[in-house]
């Protein structure tokens, strides 16, 4: 009998996948499908015998450490996503939110959206003594667990309260972070990164673990972020005004900076005869290296002719003024730019004459829209901080203000629940500045201890400011508001229900202001037609964000719950025992569990195919067959009973020609020549549209 591909009941193998990266290096290493050490060593030339006693290194330590990289590797089986119908926009929205164990919600995400989020934003437990960290398998012993008194969240007892006095306070801490960052780690892109608010409880071990997981050489800062002016009362001796956020980006990761503050937006007071606004800065270079020395290449003579008003790389007359860049004390400098950058832009030149120092000095346009500067941004002499020169500032390494306070994060939070006070809100405007850095308009963010969902306002906020089509994926443990909470006193039972409620209230409330900004645009435009055309060029879109239709703004999600597979993988009984089909079996009660549909049975499916998102939509392509779908156009899904030969020619004939077909072995009986036929046919049909992907694109079965 044929060997015919089965669906894997394991969503994903990071440890087989590893392997073959190794193998792909190393061929000699991987052997009989398990790693050799020893020859992985000699590859990379160490060929030490004798391991001398005493040999250390640094690096961050706990009881537990390695159960808990265990756990990142950890098979997750009989658990799936399953769709509520708590959402909006369902059949449309491209956002997710999924309630349930974040580290369940990783591994079963891990197979869809490996390398494809841009960016990640959590504000994890901080460790305070006072907070509640999850209850993982590995973390605690049952002698531990008969001494601890839990919180209990909506799937029973995940949540610990992490006492100071406990002998296990920061491993237990670092038990609930370390696979969850490396599995993170899987998920963001080559070019991502991963933003984590931090106080300074766990700031030096939360820096160990990711210099682990990331690598120490991606730890783009740790920014000190001033939220509280008062101070909070949660020291004897020092009143804390501060958090951390920690970055870490992968390899390849380039921040786009944040926007300009209103005082750098206000050094763009000039304008040239088109209109384009532009700031001075000095040509000469500041801060080291600036010494003549330093870059010789960099110093040389720029020509002025006062009367008519031009520079000139060489002398064109005798009153031409020499003007050479000279340091604060007098001493030969350098110029920002080389001698072919300053001969493309001449004309952008602006010489001065101070006579405090009673010498003549240059500055250059830096134009507020980069896109009418005619800079050579190849140039191989420019300065490394000259990637600056668009209309986005390098961010400092502390942040302060007002709109990313915890006052404004309360303030913004109340507008959309009125006499409601929150538990340690992050404000929309803070989280929006992350984005600005690290997430452009197509992107994924995704936050998976997401709260109140701040992360997703912030993600609608900037989309309906700049047109862009940012997609978010909240991941939040369904735990259960405690009884003298604001949030129980306001009518709410879990956390999630908070967190989808703000979605929808923050998405319609976006909605509306950018309807009313949209409609004064409109008018003005009407009114600037009839001025002419400057009027227009003020209107046009690249400096006007409200030309944005409010119907193209996704404010909605699809919602998913973690809960128990609704495949029967094993074909057994509620009771363990093994089923066999028979008269007086169904064939739906040995394929499936109790309960289940088969829109379940679909997203189960498509959870382990590589790179597919979980919010394509799902379509019936044949209208004879009523358990036959069509998932994102790609991947066809038959959950018929029985398979005729006129089934499978209507499944043929399916354009395009889906990547891949599932079946029920059920569903072909004892009929296995059909079932033979049914694979070669629909094999056929892959490889000729697709070619022969192999196993990526063909026929399963379940």
């Amino acid at each position: 009998m044929p060997d015919y591909p089965k669906v894997p009941q394991q969503i994903s193998d990071p440890i087989s996948e590893n392997l073959a990266k190794l193998a792909e290096l190393f061929p000699s290493v991987v052997k009989d499908g398990a790693l050799d050490v020893e020859a992985l060593r000699a590859e990379l030339g160490d060929f030490e015998e004798i391991k001398k006693p005493g040999d250390e290194r640094y690096e961050l330590n706990w009881v537990g450490k390695q159960a808990a990289k265990m756990e990142a590797f950890k098979p997750l089986l009989g658990k799936t996503l399953a769709l509520k119908d708590d959402g909006k926009n369902s059949e449309t929205t491209q956002n997710l939110y999924i309630e349930g164990d974040n580290l369940e919600a990783l591994k079963l995400l891990r197979q869809n959206y490996y390398g494809e989020v841009k960016m990640i934003y959590i504000d994890p437990p901080y460790n305070t003594g006072k907070d509640f960290v999850y209850r993982d398998n590995f973390t605690v012993t049952s002698a531990e667990s008969e001494l601890e008194e839990g919180s209990v969240s909506g799937e029973g007892q995940r949540l610990i309260k992490n006492e100071k006095t406990s002998n296990r306070y920061h491993a237990r801490w670092l038990d609930l972070m370390y696979p969850r960052l490396k599995l993170a780690k899987d998920i963001l892109r080559e070019d991502g990164a991963i933003f984590i608010s931090i106080d300074d409880n766990e700031v030096m071990n939360l820096r160990a673990i990711c210099d682990d997981v990331f690598k120490e050489e991606n730890h783009i800062a740790t920014i000190t972020i001033i939220n509280n002016m008062k101070g909070r009362n949660d020291k004897a001796n020092v009143s804390t005004c501060h958090e951390s956020l920690v970055i870490y980006g992968k390899s390849k990761f380039v921040s786009n900076g944040i926007p300009l503050s209103e005082d750098q937006l206000a050094e763009y007071k000039y304008a040239d005869s088109k209109g384009e606004k532009y700031a001075l800065r000095d040509l000469r270079k500041r801060g080291r290296p600036d010494r003549r020395e330093d870059r010789p290449n960099m110093y040389f003579s720029i020509f002025y002719n006062e009367k008519e008003k031009k520079c000139a790389l060489a002398r064109t007359c005798d009153d031409d003024i020499e003007i050479t860049p000279k340091r604060g004390d007098g001493s030969d400098g350098r110029w920002r730019w080389g001698r072919d950058r300053v001969e493309k832009n001449l004309l952008n030149l602006h010489p001065r004459f101070s006579a405090k120092k009673n010498r003549w000095d240059i500055d250059h346009r830096v134009y507020l829209n980069p896109s009418v500067a005619e800079q050579d941004e190849a140039d191989e002499e420019a300065d490394d901080d000259d990637q600056n020169y668009i209309r986005t500032s390098k961010p400092k390494s502390f942040w302060w203000g007002g709109e990313i306070s915890t006052d404004v994060a309360n303030r913004e939070f109340k507008k959309l629940f009125p006499g409601y006070n929150p538990d340690y809100p992050k404000s929309p405007y803070f989280i929006e500045r992350l984005l600005h850095l690290a997430a452009e308009k197509e992107d994924i963010v995704m936050d998976f201890f997401s709260g109140y969902a701040t992360t997703a306002h912030a993600v609608m906020k900037l989309n309906s400011q700049d047109g862009g089509k940012r997609r978010f994926v909240m991941v939040q443990l369904p735990e259960i508001c405690a009884e003298d909470s604001e949030a129980a006193k306001a009518g709410y039972t879990m956390i999630p229900e908070i967190g989808k409620e703000r979605i929808r209230r923050a998405g319609e409330k976006i909605k509306e202001e950018l309807k009313a900004k949209h409609a004064e645009w409109k008018k003005n435009k009407t009114i600037a037609e009839k001025q002419g055309e400057l009027a227009l060029a003020e209107l046009k879109e690249e400096t006007n964000p409200y030309i944005i239709d409010p119907d193209s703004l996704d404010i909605g999600f699809k919602s998913f719950r973690i809960e128990d597979t609704k495949i029967n993988w094993l074909k057994k009984d509620l009771r363990g025992e093994q089923l066999e089909f028979s008269d007086t079996t169904t064939q739906d009660a040995l394929d499936f569990v109790p309960r289940y549909t088969d829109t379940d049975v679909v997203y189960e499916l498509m959870l382990r195919q590589s790179n597919i998102p979980l919010t394509g939509t799902i379509t019936k392509p044949i209208a004879s067959a009523q358990r036959t779908y069509l998932y994102a156009d790609a991947y066809l899904i038959c959950l018929e009973e029985k398979i005729t030969q006129q089934l499978v020619e209507s499944l043929a004939a399916v354009e395009p020609t889906p990547n891949k077909y599932f079946f029920r072995d059920s569903a072909f009986g004892t009929d296995i020549a059909l079932k033979d036929e049914t694979f070669r046919r629909l094999r056929a049909e892959i490889h000729k549209h697709h070619g022969d992907l192999g196993a990526a694109y063909t026929v399963e079965f379940i």
